[in-house]
């Protein structure tokens, strides 16, 4: 949804940057309107050629690449998130697979109780840290990827109010200048 919004921003600020360069074509036309002199300058002065309206400053919008990574990295994780989660996966047995504790290594065993049951227990709880630990995490990348288009997209809000408050002094000044005419 961020990315959708900096892409309207910056469509919307090509706008802006095409409406500027529109005023200033009328304020040529305007000048020569109003006086003799103003038409003389204009018709010797080169004319522009017809191109794209400057972008001033604006560069391509892309979204966040830090956005996208994390995006990337927490779609390539949801899978296994989702077979392993307990609200997510179909549960098919009443308690806790007892069988599983067996497959635990003999360094990992050591550092368990000796009795089975705890050691089972200590070892769900284990992999369940395991599991908030990488869902914090990833959660952590999204975030900061997060922050990080939020601070693009409020220095290009800043960039086109500036150019917005400077549109409508112009537009201001001109249609002022239409209507003594």
């Amino acid at each position: 949804e961020l990315v959708r919004q900096g892409e309207a921003l910056k469509r919307t600020e090509q706008m802006v940057d095409k409406m500027d360069q529109d005023l200033k074509t009328s304020q040529k036309h305007i000048n020569s309107i109003k006086s003799v002199w103003g038409g003389l300058v204009n018709y010797f002065k080169a004319k522009p050629p017809e191109s794209k309206p400057e972008q001033n400053g604006t560069p391509e919008y892309y979204g966040s690449s830090r956005l996208k990574e994390a995006m990337m990295s927490s779609k390539e994780q949801e899978s296994k998130y989702q077979e392993s989660h307990p609200n997510l996966r179909k549960l098919d047995y009443a308690g806790f697979d007892f069988s599983k504790a067996d497959l635990v290594s003999s360094v990992q065993q050591d550092s368990y109780p000796k009795n089975q049951h705890l050691r089972a227990y200590h070892q769900k709880i284990d992999n369940n840290l395991d599991e908030m630990s990488s869902g914090l995490s990833r959660l952590k990348n999204l975030a900061l990827g997060l922050q990080t288009e939020i601070d693009e997209q409020d220095d290009m809000l800043d960039r086109l109010t500036r150019k917005v408050e400077t549109l409508d002094v112009n537009i201001k000044s001109t249609d002022k200048k239409i209507r003594q005419l």
